[in-house]
């Protein structure tokens, strides 16, 4: 009878032993082959880099745009935002941040106020050297040596959804010309047409351009101020321009806009600046 029992155990204990074989097999199998998958997503996968090295990096690159003379007070004046692009010494921003005529008689001039890795903040005269009034863009030569530049954004079409960020100088010296960042999302990728402010400004060309129809814009859902026209709209995670901040949905007045901003903003997408910039040569 004890050899019949010590016979049936072992029968019994077969299988299980078995199974507990499997098992740690398969179990050795699945870590194996949850290790290579890591090690090729590892290999695979770009190095993605936090919004705050990516601010670091854009920062430089931001200027501020107005006007200087030194006869009047104050002899600063803010225009709006602006952000170098190609060879270093070009500013990007919007065509309705530059005045239309410049007081040089008077001694008034266009520069921007940079501020260089390392440097103190620099004022730098600057010049119009390329026009889209359709987009609203102008780009401009500056002097002194070169900036840090901006990349644009090449690689791929902007969806809707995607996280973008700006920094600029939305509400100029009030915030003592720091730059300052918004993050948001685009909320829309809609046609649009940027016609004169009034009907008075309906000259030939504004015709000719709303007849030629309306372009892409880019609807955001991060609030912009006035002083952030001009300035780079960028992807968060390499920090390439993919637009141009333009104009912000004012629900009642202009003087509204700080006390009741709307949260919604628009840009111009940026193959209407690397356009602009293939005119100019650069």
């Amino acid at each position: 009878m004890n050899s019949c029992l010590l016979h049936c155990d072992a029968a019994t204990a077969a299988p299980s032993t078995a199974r507990t074989s499997r098992t740690a097999v398969l179990a050795a199998l699945g870590v194996r082959v949850l290790a290579l998958l890591a090690g090729l997503l590892s290999v695979a996968a770009p190095a993605i880099a936090d919004l705050s090295d990516v601010i670091e990096q854009i920062k430089p690159s931001v200027v501020v745009v107005g006007t200087y003379q030194r006869t009047r007070s104050p002899q600063f004046m803010m225009r709006g935002t602006g952000f170098v692009v190609g060879d270093g010494r070009h500013v990007a921003t919007n065509a309705h941040v530059v005045p239309d005529k410049i007081d040089e008689a008077a001694g008034e001039v266009l520069v921007i106020l940079a501020r260089p890795p390392g440097s103190s903040v620099q004022q730098r005269a600057a010049r119009s050297v390329a026009l889209d009034k359709m987009h609203d863009l102008t780009l401009l030569r500056v002097d002194g040596q070169a900036l840090p530049a901006l990349k644009l954004h090449d690689s791929g079409k902007v969806r809707e959804g995607q996280s973008v960020a700006f920094t600029g100088f939305p509400i100029g010296a009030v915030l003592g010309l720091s730059p300052v960042t918004h993050r948001g999302i685009i909320s829309a990728v809609t046609p649009i047409v940027l016609p004169g402010p009034n009907a008075r400004q309906l000259d030939a060309r504004v015709i000719q351009r709303l007849r030629r129809g309306s372009f892409d814009i880019y609807q955001l859902d991060a609030t912009a101020y006035p002083g952030n026209s001009g300035g780079p709209l960028y992807e968060v995670v390499h920090g390439e321009v993919v637009g141009i901040i333009n104009m912000v949905f004012v629900k009642e007045t202009k003087e509204a806009v700080l006390s009741k901003p709307s949260g919604i903003s628009f840009a111009i997408p940026v193959e209407f600046l690397r356009d602009l910039m293939q005119e100019a040569n650069q």
